[in-house]
C-alpha cells in the first residue's frame, strides 16, 4: 500500500517544574492512503502529544528529542512555519474531543465555516501557479531527454508542446470556472426557490428582502452559454426585472402570490438548465486557443465528440505519448542512480556502525550519501519519495544530537552523582527525604547510534522495493495521473474563492455531513445547536481544504451512544467518499471495533502491541491490551468487567522495564529489568511483551476474552460493541 504518512523513532517530552515528562518514548508507525488507524490507549500514554506532533500544534515547553514525521517530501518536524501553514488544515486537519473548544461561541456557523477558505484562497493561488511551472519545467526538460535528439528544430517543438499545454490548459480552467460558478448558482437559487415557495404556502416566509435580494444575485449568476443562455436567458432577465419590481414597494402579504408564480417561472428554467450535460471544457480550452475559428454550433454531446476528437488529433495523443516516454525515460535513469546511491550508501554504513563513532568521519559519510541520494530522486513524480527527500536533513540531525549528547552527558552525569550522593548521605543519616532522585537527562548515545542505522536501513529497504517493482510501474496511469496534477494546480490558480462560492461549498458540506435545513443553520450560532451536531460542524470545517489526512482525537468521548454511532458511521462514509487517511485516537477500544484497519496500542510513551484489527481483537498479545479489552463493554457480557488495577506510572521517572509490568498480574521477572523488544507475531500483528519469548511460560488468555472472542466468530467476526 502506498504510504502518506510516517513517523519514525519519535521522543518527545516535556518541561515541567518537576522535571522533564517523558511523553513519546521512541514510537515508530505508517499510515496508509484510505487507511484508518487506530491509536488506542489511557489517558497519558501519549496519543494526543503524537497527533499534535503531526499537526504541529505542541505546547510550548515540549522537547522534540528526536524521530521524525515524514509527508509529502517534509520532515514536519524541521519544517518552518510558513511551509506548516500550507500543510495544517489543507492537508492535515484535526477534529478535537470537545466541538466547542474548535468554536467561536460568538461567531455564527456560516462564518467560521467560510473563514479559512477564504484566507486560504490567494496562498493557494500562489503554491499552485509554482507546483503547476516547476512540474511543466521538469517535464519539458525530460521530453527532450527522452527524445535523445540534437536537432534543436526537434528540442524546440517539444518545448513549445508544453508551452501550448500551459496555454490552454488554463483556457479550459477558466471556461469551467466560469460554467461552475454559473451552475453552482442556478443548484443552490434552485434549492432555495423551493424553500421560499414552501414558507409563502405555510404563511411562514419571513426575512423576505434579504431572501428575495439573494435568489435575484443568484439568478443573475446562472446566466451562461452552457448553464442558462439564449432565449431561456432573455426569459429569466425578464422576471428578475418583474422580482425587483415587486420587491421594490416593500414586500406586502399581499404581493406572495405574484411572487410564487415569478419564482416557478424561474424554477422551470433553473431545473431545465441543471439537466444539460456537461461540456468537455478540457478539449474545449484547446480548441478556443488554437482553432482559429468559432465553435461549431451542435448540441452538447455532439459538441463533445467533436472536440475531444479534434484535440486528441492535434494535440493530446502526441502530448500523451511524449509525456509517457519522459516519466519512463526519468524512471530508467534515477532507477540506475538508486542503484548507484545503494552502493555508495553500503560503502559508508560501516562508519555508523562502530564502536565509538568518530564526529569527522560521520559527517563526511552522510554529506557523500545524501548527495548520492539528492542525485536519485526522480523530482518529476507527482507522488514524492518522502524517504529520499528527508533523508539528508534527518541524518544530520541525529549525528548533531548524538556529539551533541557527549557534551551533554558529562554535565548530567556529574549533576545526577551529586544528588545521588545527597541522597544517600541523608539516608545514612537515618532520614528519609521527602524527594526522589530526578533521573539522568543524559542523551541515550546507543538509541541515536542506532536510529542512524535505522534510518539507512529504512532508506536501502525502500530503494531495493522500488527497484524490484520497477517493471510493474504502469507509465499510461502515470501519465494521466501528472495531467490530473495539473489540471488541479491549474484550477487552484485560476478559482478565485468568491464569498459565494465559500457559502455554497459550506452549505453542500453542512449537507454532507448531515446537519438538516442548511441554510437556517448556517446562520447560528454555536450555542444553538447539540453536542453531536457541533461535532459535524466541526468535521465539516476539517473537510473544507479537502485535506489527505484526517486526525480524530477522542471525537466521541463527549457524545451519548447514540450520537457516538452515528458520528463513527459518518467518518467512515466520509472516509469512504474521499478516500481519506484517518488516525483515530481514543481510550476505547469498543469505539474502532467496526472502523479501523489497523490498531496501535500506547501505553506509557510507548506502542506496545501493533495489528490489523483482526489481529488485536482476536488474537491479542500484549497485557495492556487484555487489560482494556476485559475492561470494554459489550451487550451480551454477563460478568463483571475487570478494572485496570493501579495507575500509569509518573513518567518524570519512567520504569526501567516494561511500564505496564507494575499493573500486570501475568508480569515476569524480567519486566521490571528490561524492556521488551517489538516480537513479530505475523506479517501485521507485532507486541512488545516479554511473554512471547520462546523461553517464557505459556500464559492462557482471560476467561473474559476467550469467551467475547467466541462470541464475535460464532456471529460471523462482527465485533459486537457499544
Amino acid at each position: 500500500m502506498e504510504k502518506i504518512l510516517s513517523v519514525n523513532n519519535l521522543v518527545i517530552s516535556f518541561r515541567t517544574p518537576a522535571g522533564k515528562v517523558q511523553a513519546v518514548r521512541d514510537i515508530s508507525f505508517d499510515l496508509n492512503k484510505g487507511e484508518t488507524l487506530a491509536i488506542v490507549g489511557e489517558s497519558g500514554s501519549g496519543k494526543s502529544v503524537t497527533s499534535k506532533a503531526i499537526l504541529g500544534i505542541l505546547a510550548g515547553n515540549s522537547i522534540v528529542e528526536s524521530g521524525s514525521i515524514v509527508y509529502d517530501g517534509m520532515d514536519l518536524l524541521r519544517i518552518s512555519e510558513d511551509q506548516f501553514y500550507h500543510v495544517r488544515g489543507d492537508k492535515i486537519a484535526m477534529i478535537f474531543q470537545d466541538p466547542l473548544s474548535s468554536l467561536n461561541p460568538i461567531m455564527r456557523i456560516g462564518k467560521q465555516l467560510t473563514e479559512a477558505m477564504l484566507l486560504k484562497g490567494k496562498a493557494r493561488q500562489k503554491s499552485c501557479r509554482k507546483e503547476f511551472n516547476d512540474t511543466l519545467a521538469l517535464l519539458s526538460d525530460a521530453m527532450v531527454e527522452a527524445e535523445a535528439t540534437n536537432e534543436s528544430a526537434k528540442a524546440a517543438e517539444l518545448r513549445q508542446m508544453c508551452k501550448n499545454f500551459d496555454k490552454f490548459e488554463f483556457k479550459h480552467i477558466e471556461l469551467e470556472h466560469e460554467y461552475s460558478v454559473a451552475y453552482e448558482a442556478a443548484l443552490e437559487v434552485h434549492d432555495e426557490i423551493k424553500d421560499v415557495l414552501f414558507y409563502i404556502e405555510k404563511n411562514a416566509f419571513d426575512d423576505e428582502k434579504y431572501t428575495i435580494k439573494e435568489i435575484i444575485r443568484l439568478v443573475d449568476d446562472s446566466i451562461n452559454d452552457w448553464v442558462v443562455s439564449g432565449e431561456d436567458a432573455v426569459t429569466l432577465k425578464q422576471l428578475i426585472a418583474d422580482l425587483k419590481k415587486v420587491a421594490s414597494a416593500g414586500i406586502q402579504k399581499k404581493e406572495y402570490t405574484e411572487i410564487a408564480r415569478i419564482l416557478k417561472s424561474m424554477d422551470v428554467i433553473l431545473a431545465a438548465a441543471l439537466d444539460k450535460p456537461e461540456p468537455d471544457f478540457f478539449s474545449m480550452g484547446y480548441y478556443v486557443t488554437f482553432a482559429g475559428k468559432p465553435l461549431p454550433d451542435m448540441g452538447v454531446e455532439e459538441l463533445n465528440a467533436y472536440l475531444r476528437d479534434y484535440a486528441d488529433e492535434n494535440f493530446i495523443n502526441r502530448f500523451r505519448e511524449c509525456a509517457a516516454g519522459a516519466l519512463k525515460y526519468n524512471a530508467e535513469k534515477y532507477n540506475a542512480l538508486k542503484k548507484e546511491a545503494l552502493k555508495v550508501v553500503e560503502a559508508h554504513k560501516s562508519v555508523f556502525e562502530a564502536d565509538k563513532l568518530d564526529k569527522k568521519a560521520c559527517l563526511d559519510a552522510a554529506e557523500v550519501m545524501t548527495k548520492a541520494i539528492d542525485a536519485s530522486i526522480d523530482r518529476l513524480e507527482i507522488h514524492k519519495d518522502s524517504i529520499a527527500y528527508t533523508f539528508g536533513s534527518t541524518i544530520k540531525i541525529l549525528i548533531h544530537s548524538y556529539f551533541e549528547g557527549i557534551g551533554k552527558n558529562v554535565v548530567a552525569s556529574k549533576k545526577h552523582a551529586k544528588q545521588s550522593a545527597k541522597y544517600e548521605k541523608l539516608v545514612a543519616k537515618g532520614k528519609q527525604p521527602s524527594w526522589k532522585v530526578a533521573p539522568s537527562t543524559a542523551v541515550d548515545l546507543d538509541l541515536v547510534q542506532q536510529n542512524i542505522v535505522d534510518l539507512i536501513e529504512r532508506l536501502t529497504n525502500h530503494y531495493e522495493e522500488v527497484l524490484a517493482g520497477a517493471d510493474k510501474r504502469s507509465y499510461e496511469n502515470e501519465t494521466n495521473e501528472l495531467i490530473k496534477f495539473f489540471k488541479n494546480n491549474a484550477s487552484g490558480v485560476v478559482m478565485k474563492v468568491t464569498k459565494s462560492m465559500a457559502k455554497y461549498k459550506a452549505l453542500k458540506l453542512m449537507e454532507e455531513v448531515g446537519i438538516p435545513d442548511v441554510r437556517k443553520r448556517y446562520r447560528q450560532y454555536p450555542f444553538e445547536f447539540s453536542g453531536g451536531m457541533r461535532q459535524r460542524i466541526v468535521i465539516a470545517i476539517a473537510l473544507a481544504a479537502d485535506p489527505d489526512i484526517l486526525i480524530c482525537d477522542e471525537p466521541t468521548t463527549a457524545l451519548d451512544v447514540t450520537i457516538q454511532a452515528q458520528i463513527l458511521e459518518l467518518i467512515n462514509k466520509i472516509k469512504k467518499d474521499r478516500n481519506l487517511s484517518i488516525i483515530f485516537i481514543t481510550h476505547d477500544l469498543g469505539v474502532v471495533a467496526n472502523m479501523a484497519d489497523r490498531i496501535a496500542v500506547m501505553y506509557a510513551g510507548k506502542i506496545v502491541e501493533t495489528g490489523t484489527c483482526e489481529d488485536v481483537f482476536y488474537s491479542p498479545a500484549h497485557p495492556y491490551t487484555w487489560a482494556l479489552l476485559s475492561a470494554m463493554p459489550d451487550v451480551d457480557t454477563n460478568e463483571k468487567l475487570e478494572a485496570i488495577p493501579g495507575t500509569p506510572p509518573n513518567m518524570i521517572y519512567p520504569p526501567v522495564g516494561d511500564a505496564f509490568a507494575e499493573r500486570n498480574k501475568y508480569a515476569l521477572q524480567i519486566d521490571f529489568e528490561m524492556q521488551p523488544p517489538m516480537f513479530k507475531i505475523s506479517d501485521t500483528h507485532y507486541a512488545a511483551t516479554w511473554l512471547l519469548h520462546p523461553d517464557a511460560p505459556k500464559i492462557e488468555l482471560p476467561k473474559i476474552i476467550t469467551e467475547r472472542i467466541a462470541r464475535m466468530k460464532s456471529k460471523g467476526g462482527a465485533v459486537n460493541a457499544e
